[in-house]
C-alpha cells in the first residue's frame, strides 16, 4: 500500500479514484463493510481504492476538551486498512485552517481537481466541511454535476447496536474485550517494546513477566487477560495485568504479560498482546504468597480459556 502524506504530496492523479474518507480509528466492522465496497468496486472499473483520513484526529483539533483516546495507531491503522486491500492511504493533516473549509471548495478543489474521483464511499451519516454542513445530499449533488459516483452504506449492527468507534472505546474501557472483539471483527491487541521492569515477577513470585511500553492511547481497565501474544513471527497464549500492583504499593499503571511455553529474554522486544478474555478485577493480597498462588490460579484459568476459543474456531 503507498502512503501519501498531505495533499500536497499528491503529485499526479491516479486512476478511476474510488475513495472513501473518514477518520477509520479501530477499523471495525462497519469500516470494514465501507472499505470492501471500496475495493471492489476500484476491481470493477480497473481503478484505485484509496482511503482518506486525518491526523492528528479532528475531535483533538476541534475539542480537544474531550480529551478522546484513539484505538489504533497510525501505524496500525495503517496495517489494517493495508490488510483490507486498499491501494492508497492519504494522510490530511488536520488543523483549524482545514476544519473551516466550506464544504463546496473541499468537493470542488480536493475531490474533483485534486483527486478526481470516480466514486466516493461513505458510511451513510458522513459529514464533512466547515460546521459539518457538507451532506450526503450535496456529494449527489455535485456527483451529478461533475461525472462521480456517491455510495452511502448503511451501518452495521451487533445485538441491535450500531457498531462505532466510540462504542468499541466504551467497550474497552469496561474491559468488555470479547464483546469489543464482536464489533471489531478481531482481538482489540495493543502493541508496544518490552522494558525492564521491577524485576517481581521472576524474583519474588517465581513467573517471569514481561512490562512493555506502549504507544496506545486506550487499553483495557485494569485487571487480569487471557491473551494471545505476537512474537518475532510466532503467537504464545498467556496471561496479561493491567494496573498498579497494589500488593506492592507501586501506584503507577503498567502493562505486564507472562507467555506460556516460552523462555528466554524479551527486553528490548516488539510484541502485540490481544486480549481474548477478562479474568478478574486487580486487587490487593495481604502478601507476596498469596499473590502468587492467585496468579497461577489465573494462569490455569487462562489456558482453559484458550483451549475453549481455539476449539471454537
Amino acid at each position: 500500500m503507498e502512503i501519501v502524506v498531505g495533499l500536497e504530496a499528491l503529485e499526479k492523479p491516479y486512476p478511476n479514484t474510488v475513495l472513501t474518507i473518514g477518520n477509520y480509528d479501530g477499523v471495525h466492522l462497519g469500516h470494514q463493510k465501507i472499505l470492501s465496497a471500496v475495493v471492489k468496486k476500484a476491481a470493477e472499473t480497473g481503478g484505485t481504492s484509496m482511503v482518506m483520513t486525518f491526523d492528528p484526529h479532528p475531535v483533538k483539533v476541534i475539542a480537544p476538551d474531550k480529551q478522546i483516546k484513539l484505538l489504533t495507531t497510525t501505524a496500525e491503522k495503517a496495517r489494517l486498512l493495508e490488510s483490507a486491500g486498499i491501494q492508497v492511504l492519504l494522510l490530511v493533516n488536520f488543523n483549524r485552517e482545514f476544519a473551516n473549509t466550506p464544504a463546496e471548495d473541499f468537493i470542488e478543489e480536493i475531490l474533483v481537481k485534486k483527486l478526481r474521483v470516480r466514486e466516493v464511499i461513505v458510511g451513510d451519516h458522513y459529514t464533512f466541511g466547515k460546521q459539518k454542513r457538507g451532506t450526503i445530499d450535496l456529494l449527489k449533488k455535485y456527483g451529478k454535476l461533475r461525472g462521480f459516483g456517491v455510495q452511502a452504506i448503511k451501518n452495521v449492527t451487533v445485538h441491535g447496536n450500531v457498531v462505532s468507534s466510540s462504542a468499541v472505546r466504551s467497550l474497552i474501557q469496561r474491559g468488555a474485550v470479547s464483546e469489543a472483539a464482536q464489533y471489531l471483527g478481531r482481538a482489540y491487541s495493543i502493541e508496544g517494546t518490552v522494558i525492564r521492569g521491577k524485576g517481581r515477577g521472576q524474583r519474588i513470585l517465581n513467573i517471569p513477566t514481561a512490562n512493555i511500553t506502549t504507544p496506545v492511547e486506550i487499553v483495557p481497565r485494569e485487571g487480569v487477560y487471557a491473551v494471545r501474544v505476537s512474537l518475532r513471527g510466532n503467537t504464545y497464549d498467556g496471561v496479561a495485568n493491567i494496573g498498579k500492583n497494589p500488593t506492592f504499593g507501586n501506584g503507577q499503571l503498567s502493562y505486564e504479560v507472562h507467555l506460556f511455553s516460552f523462555s528466554g529474554n524479551l527486553l528490548g522486544e516488539h510484541i502485540r498482546i490481544e486480549f481474548i478474555e477478562r479474568i478478574r478485577a486487580e486487587r490487593t493480597f495481604p502478601d507476596a504468597a498469596s499473590l502468587e498462588k492467585q496468579i497461577r490460579d489465573d494462569i490455569e484459568c487462562a489456558r482453559r480459556l484458550l483451549r475453549e476459543r481455539s476449539r471454537e474456531s
